[in-house]
């Protein structure tokens, strides 16, 4: 037994598990939870709306520059020391958000809440990898993706709670405490493995040219997948121009990192079959989770009506399956190989999203959480055996480069399945709409009864003679958007489920291997 396979923590890996896990909830929250108070910031701060929508940019592009370089950064200031400093930073970037006087001060300290929050999920995944040993790595990742996988739901219901009842300076406050908490828990319970090698900086030949272009790439990349749909992409110069130095300067850095001696992002772990597919797995479990996460509320509250509060509680049936099943998914994995339960959790969830759109204007409150809690069926069994799948072929020492590169693949996914479903809703409402706007030709009887008998009941509501209203034309207008918005919903739904459909042979192409002990190969 070599060293890596012989070396165990100091304490409990489960209370390592716990102390990590706080952080990365949180930083996960607050991809979300900032959402809701937009309106109250843009107020509060003397701010257009348009410009508010930074304070949500702003952290997701920093978030997802540092998330590859994370492996690169620990290599030198050793992981326990980065893990900390980045929880530190985003805990005092979120004091600095609550206190900002006005919203320049708020994009910067969001840039800076998102760098710190950005190495805290590949950091703990690279901790929990080296923490426990392959057979109970499921179990492991199980609590992890109880953070990554709820937090994104519940962000929003708890951030809307938050700016309703205190203010908004509150959802970046709540962090504080957590933070500080999480740094004394770390400080005491976490050290780096032996075979942890971190490098000296003095002697270390800094990639300048490929954190450059690394930086700017995902930075572009961020910017558009966030406001393309607003500005409507390729129509907008600035989308245009930030897409083509976005493609450009990934393209440039796969090529040169993939020949540089000393990257700061390791490219070559892709020449692993399963670590790729492991990649394209969970880029779609990102698409899918964040698309539908989307969808879910805005059709709730758009079309049936509901609260934002109501819209949040549809959605928690799903985060309870989520966190029911997770322990399981990580148990049956030291019995059954990850192939099998990716299989199964493609074809729920792809059955999920199917079973959506069945959904109508009539829909009720137990069908949409039903088919939420439906989904969080294969959310679960997807998560888990992607990250176990991921690690099981590679070294130890590559634990650390792996997970950014995992945790890079699900948040552009959740970005691009973001900016995916909004492009759809639109444009798929504007073809119904013209579509269904078709059929009402003054030559179509069914029209003219409807509009007679809706005049007649303006009428006796204390309206004009049938004919002189315009109350009639108004009410057929609103129903025919309606249900152009319904049918919009619908071929997303149809679209993710076909998306997720198309995975499945994907799984095949994973190396096959045992269950338990014998998923790791060193």
């Amino acid at each position: 037994m070599d060293q890596a396979e012989a070396w165990r923590p100091a304490v409990n890996p489960w209370v390592i598990a716990l102390a990590v896990t706080l952080a990365t909830f949180m930083e996960v929250l607050d991809t979300s939870i900032a959402n809701v108070a937009l309106p109250h910031i843009a107020g509060s701060l003397s701010a257009g709306q348009d410009e508010s929508t930074w304070v949500l940019t702003s952290y997701l592009v920093s978030n997802a520059i540092v998330l590859p370089l994370s492996g690169w950064l620990s290599s030198i200031v050793g992981r326990k020391n980065f893990y900390m400093g980045c929880v530190a930073l985003f805990t005092i970037s979120s004091f600095l958000c609550g206190l900002a006087p006005n919203l320049a001060i708020l994009i910067i300290c969001r840039v800076l809440q998102g760098a710190g929050g950005g190495g805290l999920q590949p950091s703990e995944q690279a901790i929990l990898a080296d923490t426990f040993p392959p057979a109970k790595r499921g179990m492991a990742f199980a609590v992890y993706g109880m953070a990554v996988v709820t937090a994104p739901a519940i962000g929003p219901t708890l951030g809307g709670w938050i700016t309703d009842n205190f203010t908004w300076r509150w959802i970046f406050f709540i962090n504080i405490p957590v933070g500080i908490l999480s740094i004394l828990l770390t400080s005491r319970l976490i050290q780096d493995p032996p075979y942890f090698k971190r490098r000296k900086l003095s002697e270390t030949h800094i990639d300048y040219i490929g954190l450059g272009f690394v930086a700017l790439g995902l930075g572009a990349l961020q910017v558009v997948l966030d406001k393309g749909q607003r500005e409507d992409w390729f129509e907008s110069h600035f989308i245009l121009f930030l897409s083509l130095i976005a493609a450009a300067s990934l393209i440039f850095v796969v090529i040169w990192e993939w020949r540089h001696k000393d990257p700061i992002i390791d490219l070559h772990l892709f020449r692993d079959r399963t670590f790729g597919v492991s990649n394209l797995l969970m880029f779609m479990l990102g698409f899918a989770l964040l698309g539908s996460t989307l969808l879910l509320p805005l059709f709730s509250q758009t079309l049936l009506g509901y609260t934002a509060q109501e819209a949040g509680l549809a959605l928690m049936p799903g985060g309870f399956t989520i966190i029911l099943l997770l322990p399981l998914v990580g148990f049956l994995l030291s019995r059954y190989t990850p192939r099998w339960l990716l299989l199964f959790g493609l074809l729920v969830l792809s059955f999920s999203l199917f079973h959506m759109t069945r959904f109508d204007l009539d829909v009720d409150f137990r069908t949409v959480a039903t088919a939420r809690a439906i989904q969080a069926v294969g959310m679960a069994f997807l998560f888990v055996p992607i990250n176990t799948a991921a690690y099981a072929f590679l070294p130890r020492d590559k634990n650390n480069a792996a997970s950014g590169l995992m945790n890079l693949a699900r948040n552009i996914g959740g970005s691009v399945g973001i900016s995916v479903v909004t492009t759809m809703l639109d444009r798929r409402g504007q073809f119904h709409q013209t579509f269904l706007a078709s059929h009402l030709s003054a030559s179509n009887p069914a029209l003219q009864a409807r509009l007679k008998a809706l005049g007649q009941l303006v009428q006796s509501h204390g309206g004009g003679p049938p004919g002189s209203s315009p109350v009639p034309y108004a009410i057929i207008q609103g129903g025919v958007t309606r249900q152009a918005a319904m049918l919009s919903y619908v071929d997303c739904f149809w679209f993710l489920g076909v998306a997720i459909l198309l995975m499945v042979p994907m799984v095949f192409l994973i190396k096959k291997s045992r269950p338990g002990g014998g998923i790791a190969v060193h």
